[in-house]
């Protein structure tokens, strides 16, 4: 992006050709391990979405465009931001960022210790020959990023609400500090991922950095449902106790202690609704069955029409009440 920004016409000509390409690809796309019936039911619910997408985007075109564009536009204010929220969160402790890998690191102990050492849950996992740590590990760090992404997002604006008062502060960049500020704890957490794999010969290869990836698009789909339940936190507070409510429920719904594959092609279809599966089975696959994302092509572009759904309403959301947030704060 320069200094000028492209005509709403040509914007929404724009996202209609990418999303009309998308909806061709799916269209003529086959599967010939897929069941036919599923696979029309599929690219239907695909068409459908896309479509929705594209008459939603030109009718508030000028509600989902601000927010990436006020994004891009301060970029470096961002970085900046990001990095004094981590060191602001550890300040006046002797240990510092420490604690907050010393949490995550037990947990992946005492489910290690008490589903495969206790449980021995291995054994009901489709695929045995992976060591059971490694397949908790790859599904745990993906998740514990999205967690803490999403409380300490939709507590953006709270945290920040002096920032929020300010006239010219542009607060539509605070969800998005909170996310980066996270990030740098994610990096730490794959790099202990890819440890483990290699102590298992797991070596990093060139599929290795499909963890770039899977990260951007956990990332994106996190900052999409930010924008709303930041901009609703402010009016109702109770959204907070619902989410960790959610996240709890989340975490046994999301195959991150268990293999969807054990389970029958309907019931692994209903349990992929949840775009988070997409994002575990992702870095399942990065690790240790070393295949590219694009080979599960449903799943992919099931992904991406979800979060790109979602960050339209919450760019939506987060502009109607922008408003009114000095009001209650």
């Amino acid at each position: 992006m320069t200094g000028k920004r492209i005509s709403k016409r040509t914007g929404i000509i724009l996202f209609t050709v990418a999303m009309l390409t998308m909806a061709t690809v799916i269209v003529f796309y086959q599967n010939p391990l897929a069941n036919p019936q599923d696979e029309r039911i599929k690219k239907l619910i695909a068409c459908g979405i896309i479509l929705i997408a594209i008459m939603g985007f030109a009718l508030l075109y000028d509600k989902i465009t601000v927010l990436p564009a006020e994004l891009f536009q301060s970029r470096h204010l961002i970085w900046k931001l990001a990095n004094n929220d981590f060191k602001k969160r550890y300040a006046g402790s002797y240990l510092g960022a420490v604690w907050a890998l010393v949490q995550p690191v037990v947990t992946v102990v005492m489910y290690y210790l008490v589903f495969d050492v206790i449980m021995d849950s291995s054994r009901q996992m489709a695929n045995g020959s992976v060591p059971y740590v490694l397949f908790l590990t790859a599904g745990l760090v993906p998740w514990f990023y999205f967690t803490e992404s999403l409380q300490n997002g939709t507590n953006a604006l709270l945290e920040y609400n002096y920032l929020v008062k300010k006239v010219v502060f542009k607060i539509s960049i605070l969800p998005i500090i909170k996310i980066i500020a996270a990030t740098f704890i994610h990096v730490f957490f794959v790099c202990i991922l890819l440890i483990i794999a290699a102590v298992y010969g797991y070596y990093p290869g060139i599929y290795t950095i499909q963890l770039v990836y899977y990260s951007f698009c956990l990332f994106i789909l996190v900052l999409g449902i930010c924008y709303s339940t930041c901009a609703i936190m402010v009016f109702f507070r109770d959204i907070g106790q619902i989410i960790n409510i959610l996240l709890q429920v989340g975490m046994w719904a999301t195959p991150i202690m268990w293999d969807v594959n054990q389970f029958s092609p309907k019931v692994q279809m209903l349990v992929k609704i949840n775009p988070l599966v997409y994002i575990v089975n992702g870095y399942r696959s990065t690790i240790f069955d070393q295949t590219w994302f694009f080979n599960d092509f449903y799943s992919t572009m099931y992904f991406w029409i979800i979060t790109v759904v979602l960050f339209g309403v919450g760019a939506v959301v987060f502009k109607r009440l922008k408003v009114h947030f000095s009001d209650v704060l």
